[in-house]
């Protein structure tokens, strides 16, 4: 059992804008798991890219967005997200998110780690 020493009774929160939107991350970084909130304006794509170590689960809470995944023969495939459905985004697997209308997509994952890496960025950010 953990000492009452480590009990936290406040709220956490740090936002991040980015180019599309904005995160709010909603987890400590001291925690083994990393929770955050997605908010993609309509018309708006987050990056192509793959993780080397990361694994995330993406859930799609509000407005509509597209999924583009690579499945198991190396295709990217675009899929229609379905409300409250979990999309788990394995290491290696290429994937990015398309809203369609501004939407809310929940994300769970573990901590940031390892090398993000970009396939293709509409905001050329580095690759």
């Amino acid at each position: 059992m953990e000492s009452r020493e480590t009990f936290r009774t406040d709220g956490y929160q740090e936002r991040i804008d980015k180019p599309w939107g904005y995160e709010v991350i909603f987890t400590p970084a001291t925690l083994a798991r990393t929770g955050k909130l997605i908010m993609v304006r309509a018309g708006c794509k987050l990056s192509l890219q793959y993780h080397d170590q990361k694994e995330e689960t993406f859930c799609l809470i509000q407005g509509e967005a597209m999924l583009w995944i690579e499945n198991a023969q190396g295709v990217i495939e675009r899929k229609s997200m379905t409300h409250h459905s979990g999309y788990t985004i394995t290491p290696g697997q290429k994937h990015r998110i398309e809203a369609v209308t501004d939407a809310m997509i929940f994300e769970v994952s573990c901590p940031e780690c390892g090398t993000t890496v970009r396939v293709d960025d509409d905001y050329q950010r580095e690759y």
